[in-house]
């Protein structure tokens, strides 16, 4: 198949100023020279941009500009061809048809991608990172995106990788001279090795959290009592009126979720049904999620009316709801409506009943009050999460568990070594910590996983 021409719709589906559609193969420029007269594609140079008409037999589909790339100078490293025409659907769709006419077939999701890893162009992390680019909602994704389009995870692991692989050759030799008990691997240096890469492994693993609150956002779950000002902070963070604000409690029956940017950070915001007993089915339908979402988010933000006299009943919910990797964030809200020693008891309050650290602010969503110190320690979550330690910042999963796969092979290698366990047994571990390493830039993998991760890209890229 990859002896195949592919084409594909390049740019979004959709009326457009203009459109692009990519072409690529051994067969690229005589499949488009079929409907592009006049000019001989395969005596221009690579990289250049020719005028004309894409034609359908005698008739003139649309006036475009086609640009060549000649192998192994492109994305694929293949010859390809890219054609820009004016931006309607039905025009891409007829020059799509001719060009599967001419000899070309559809490309599948991700094939042109896969094309440039097969042919060596970019690694398997690259690869997945031009998802990730493509994926982008805000500042840091597209900032650690592009590293590792550059290469950022590859060059860390390519190190740990040589200087294991080093390794890994000589205790291969100590095995072909098993009968002569030679030793040519230092042990003690191999478990200065080791330990490196134990930290390395374990600084990369450690990124994860941050990389995920980057790529995916933070879940924010702003939860409280019916009445105590969620969906009214809600509208005040987007700014815009999102949620239904009314005096009757129990408003808001579902969860309703937004994304808010700080400081090019995305926080996936989650204004809840009030926290309540209810006989009321669809009102309870919705705490019950509303529960749902606490046990999936990073931040809690409890919202209880400064005015509150009794807070017995926040206290119980919040205990409930809490456990040890949850930030909590109290707000004492509608502040602008009592005096400051009411909300100054509540927080001593709070503090002697409530067993987990929490940072308590004071806010008034209607009158946007303090709205931007709670922004702050939005931020300031995430930015905590970040390693000063380490420029690269794991933002995949599958990453992630290989990372994690080649930290319990080293630490086996390592047991091995201490017990004085069998050269074939601490060969075989290490074989593993290499392997594991491998699958994140595709050194090492299979049919099967390279199927799943460019199933996930578009067509056309």
């Amino acid at each position: 198949m990859n002896n195949d021409t592919i084409c594909a719709l390049a740019t979004a589906n959709g009326v457009g100023a203009l459109g692009i559609i990519r072409v690529s193969g051994n067969d690229a420029l005589p499949v488009v020279q079929k409907s592009f007269p006049g000019k001989k594609l395969s005596k221009q140079k690579s990289h250049t941009i020719h005028y004309g008409y894409f034609m359908d037999g005698d008739e003139a589909i649309d006036e475009v500009m086609l640009s060549i790339f000649l192998a192994p100078k492109s994305f694929t490293t293949e010859n390809s061809v890219e054609i820009a025409f004016h931006g309607s659907p039905h025009i891409g769709k007829r020059i799509l048809e001719t060009l599967i006419k001419n000899g070309a077939r559809m490309a599948k999701a991700g094939e042109f991608t896969l094309r440039a890893f097969i042919n060596g162009r970019i690694d398997l992390s690259q690869a997945e990172a031009i998802a990730d680019v493509i994926a982008s909602e805000n500042e840091a994704s597209r900032k650690v995106a592009i590293s590792q389009l550059k290469g950022g995870i590859t060059n860390e692991i390519s190190l740990l990788r040589t200087d294991l692989l080093n390794f890994v050759s000589l205790i291969e030799l100590e095995l072909d001279f098993a009968e002569e008990d030679v030793e040519f691997a230092d042990r003690s240096a191999l478990t200065q090795l080791l330990n490196k890469i134990e930290v390395k492994l374990h600084s990369l693993i450690e990124s994860f959290q941050y990389g995920n609150a980057i790529k995916n956002g933070t879940a924010v779950a702003i939860i409280g009592k019916p009445n105590a000002g969620k969906s009214t902070l809600l509208n005040a963070l987007l700014k815009e009126e999102r949620a239904i604000v009314s005096n009757i409690a129990g408003t808001t029956r579902d969860t309703i979720e937004e994304i808010l940017h700080i400081k090019g950070h995305a926080f996936r915001l989650i204004d809840t049904a009030g926290l309540r007993e209810t006989v009321d089915e669809i009102e309870a339908i919705g705490v019950k999620k509303a529960k749902e979402k606490v046990e999936n988010a990073n931040i809690l933000v409890y919202l209880t009316d400064a005015g509150t006299i009794d807070f017995s009943e926040d206290i119980d919910m919040l205990k409930s709801l809490l456990r040890d990797d949850l930030k909590l964030i109290i707000c004492a809200t509608k502040i602008d409506e009592v005096v400051p020693t009411q909300y100054e008891k509540m927080e001593d309050i709070f503090r002697k009943e409530i067993d987990h650290e929490f940072e308590f602010i004071t806010i008034s969503a209607i009158e946007n009050q303090n709205i931007q110190d709670l922004k702050n320690e939005l931020s300031s979550y995430v930015e905590q999460l970040k390693s000063s330690e380490n420029n690269v910042v794991i933002t995949n999963q599958r990453h992630f568990e290989a990372l994690q796969k080649s930290l319990n092979a080293v630490d086996k290698v390592n047991e091995a070594i201490s017990f004085q366990i069998s050269t074939e047994l601490l060969a075989y571990e290490l074989r593993n910590a290499l392997e594991h390493l491998g699958e994140i830039s595709g050194e090492v993998t299979n049919d099967e996983v390279l199927g799943n991760i460019f199933s996930k890209f578009c067509i056309g890229k």
